[in-house]
């Protein structure tokens, strides 16, 4: 393609459909930065103690992730939810 040209793509109206459900609730939580925050079953078990501390609670979804650090991986994870009220 030469400059100035673009390809056309059709509109998808589906992402501007009002969603079947609300919004999800979550909380993020990481290791104590610096030594130890390479701990994956450290982040792990404050990942659970914080969801067993909401109580009844549909898990949607948990992502964990990593930065490098002078310390190795930072791990941090997201916890996505909805309460019982929610629905």
């Amino acid at each position: 393609m030469s400059s100035g040209s673009y390809v056309r793509i059709p509109y998808d109206s589906s992402v501007t459909e009002t969603p079947e459900h609300g919004t999800v609730r979550h909380f993020s939580q990481a290791n104590p930065f610096g030594p130890g925050c390479d701990s994956v079953p450290a982040l792990l078990r404050r990942l659970a103690a914080s969801i067993e501390a909401l109580g009844p609670v549909e898990i949607q979804d948990v992502v964990i992730e990593s930065e490098t650090t002078e310390h190795g991986p930072w791990w941090s994870g997201t916890v996505y939810f909805h309460l019982p009220e929610d629905s």
